[in-house]
């Protein structure tokens, strides 16, 4: 369950999802940069998982929505708060992560003496 739910884009559905069922091309449109394969993949996996629940209009052309579940909504409040940590934070972790790089940077080569800086 910890995989499902640290996966970025299972996250991230189920906190669109928290307004109310959506369509497969609303929830692609909310999720900018998923692909429509790895949207379906992550949408099955919480169906699968009591996360998210599919249902089928029988109309055509045919309308599916999905929603969050009891469970889903139960999962949805501490994602959203792990969602607003990192909203908070981004710029601290950001700069953080620039520091790091600059300092790995610096001592490229230098960490083994034997070395020269094409790694030979």
């Amino acid at each position: 369950m910890l995989d499902l739910l640290a996966n970025k884009w299972s996250a991230l559905a189920i906190g669109a999802l928290e307004d109310g069922p959506q369509r497969f091309g609303q929830l692609q449109r909310h999720l900018q940069g998923i692909s429509p394969k790895v949207l379906t993949q992550n949408l099955r996996r919480l169906e699968e998982f009591g996360l998210v629940e599919r249902t089928i209009y029988p109309v055509v052309p045919l309308h599916v929505e999905y929603a969050l579940t009891e469970l889903g909504h139960s999962a949805a409040a501490p994602l959203r708060m792990l969602r607003n940590w990192v909203e908070n934070n981004i710029d601290s972790v950001a700069l953080a992560g620039a520091r790091e790089a600059s300092c790995a940077s610096e001592t490229d080569g230098f960490a083994d003496p034997t070395t020269d800086r094409a790694g030979r």
